[in-house]
């Protein structure tokens, strides 16, 4: 069994950057695929950004591809999300998600573990 806790959401202005951590505990984190998900109000859950167990491969959804970038480090159980120049359609609750697998998935029900979640809000 994970547990994921998300951190570092709040609130910025458009242009700005934060960044989220996204703790584990429990089971091997390095045997994980990890994932950023966000739900915005009255939206469906998306696919952010995704990262293979070793790091070695990436992917980004094509509306924050070029501003945000996931990463991970083993050896401390988190995995990251930089986010830079932020947007308000950006404005969602972001979750990480654990993935018994070391390749990523962008659909969330192929995800096991998740986060509570971290409420993002970016002002114009």
């Amino acid at each position: 069994q994970v547990q994921l806790v998300e951190s570092g959401g709040g609130l910025v202005q458009a242009g700005g950057s934060l960044r989220l951590s996204c703790a584990a505990s429990g089971g091997s984190f390095s045997s994980y695929a990890m994932a950023w998900f966000r739900q915005a109000p009255g939206k469906e859950r998306e696919v952010v950004a995704a990262i293979s167990w070793g790091g070695g491969t990436t992917y980004y959804s094509d509306s924050v591809k070029g501003r945000f970038t996931i990463s991970r480090d083993n050896a401390k159980k988190t995995v990251y999300l930089q986010m830079n120049s932020l947007k308000p359609e950006d404005t969602a609750v972001y979750y990480c998600a654990a993935r018994r697998s070391s390749v990523i998935r962008v659909n969330g029900h192929e995800y096991n573990y998740w986060g509570q979640g971290t409420q993002v809000t970016v002002s114009s």
